[in-house]
């Protein structure tokens, strides 16, 4: 069994910050490929360096998923959590319960995924995180997961960082 979790450690400690300035905004879109129809996947770092090139010394990082069935969320990325939190989901929306979205009566989809816009609609598709000292504000345990609900495909996230330039 693997018993691991993923610590963000920060070299200063996150503190009292008044700064003023112009505002910068830096946008730009992450490709996900995800390899199975229901997996979290941990972006974390694929995330932070956009933010420590973006230019932002103070401000926010907002992250979207561009997609119905596809969601961004802060949680630990520990194996058995991880776990826990697909059993979960999959305990409170069934993908074999008789959903009006995967009836051909009813719709036009053909993917059959209405368990896939259920889930996404308890996690959601926006994330803000606060940007200080260059960096991800995120707690010791916190990571960026994209929930993939309805792959596997290539996912896209829209990460744009806003706030005071760094001097």
């Amino acid at each position: 069994m693997v018993k691991s979790s993923t610590v963000t450690i920060r070299d200063i400690p996150a503190g009292v910050t008044s700064v003023s300035g112009p505002l910068n905004v830096h946008a730009e879109t992450v490709t996900i490929e995800t390899d199975t129809r229901f997996e979290l996947v941990d972006i974390t770092d694929r995330i932070r360096p956009i933010v420590q090139q973006s230019g932002i010394a103070e401000g926010t990082a907002v992250l979207q998923s561009l997609h119905t069935t596809c969601s961004v969320l802060i949680n630990e990325a520990q194996t058995a959590l991880v776990a826990d939190i697909k059993h979960f989901l999959e305990h409170v929306v069934d993908r074999d319960a008789d959903w009006l979205h995967n009836d051909p009566a009813h719709s036009d989809c053909d993917r059959f995924n209405a368990d896939a816009h259920l889930r996404a609609l308890l996690l959601g598709q926006t994330v803000t995180v606060q940007v200080t000292g260059g960096d991800l504000l995120l707690g010791q345990w916190q990571r960026l997961l994209v929930a993939e609900l309805d792959g596997p495909r290539a996912r896209s996230i829209r990460v744009q960082v806003m706030g005071i330039g760094q001097a």
